[in-house]
């Protein structure tokens, strides 16, 4: 069974997203966050509002895809509310069904967790095993943070560095 990873691009000042879920400030950026990752995706798990929110690819090509299309295959969405239907997604209702699922769909393949609350959740359920963050040369003085949550400090391991990319397993 392959891993549950969460992976984000963030700036330098620790956010995902800016005020509102703003995607806007990664368009200059996008090559750099996708680079080789999607070639170890076997699935997604994603969060509602990244599912439906903003797109650093808005205007392009890569409008609406994965990675900028980048990557193509099953998607994994938690929901508690109305799901739509999207061709290659599946909804969810709970963590459990939705991880489950995302892992099936992957096989051996990394499960590639996106958003901040779902991240969130995979680690406080004991779930994530990994970590990738690129680092952008931005501050954004506000938004949504990579993680906020109390509780004690989680322990990680640095696996990779290349330039400003972390890689880290989740120890505990």
């Amino acid at each position: 069974m392959g891993k549950l990873l969460y992976s984000a691009a963030m700036s330098l000042d620790g956010f995902i997203a800016g005020p509102g879920g703003d995607m806007g400030w990664l368009s200059p950026y996008t090559g750099e966050a996708a680079d080789d990752l999607a070639a170890e995706v076997g699935a997604l798990l994603v969060g509602r509002r990244t599912f439906s929110g903003d797109d650093p690819y808005r205007g392009t090509e890569g409008e609406g895809k994965a990675f900028g299309g980048g990557w193509e295959g099953p998607q994994v969405v938690l929901t508690r509310g109305d799901a739509p239907v999207a061709p290659g997604v599946t909804f969810c209702s709970s963590l459990e069904e939705g991880v489950a699922t995302a892992r099936a769909a992957a096989g051996e393949k990394t499960v590639n967790v996106l958003g901040a609350s779902v991240g969130r959740a995979c680690l406080e359920a004991g779930l994530l095993d990994e970590v990738v963050v690129v680092v952008m040369p931005v501050l954004l003085g506000g938004g949504v943070r990579l993680f906020e949550r109390p509780g004690p400090p989680v322990r990680l391991e640095l696996l990779a560095q290349r330039g400003t990319r972390l890689r880290y397993r989740v120890l505990a």
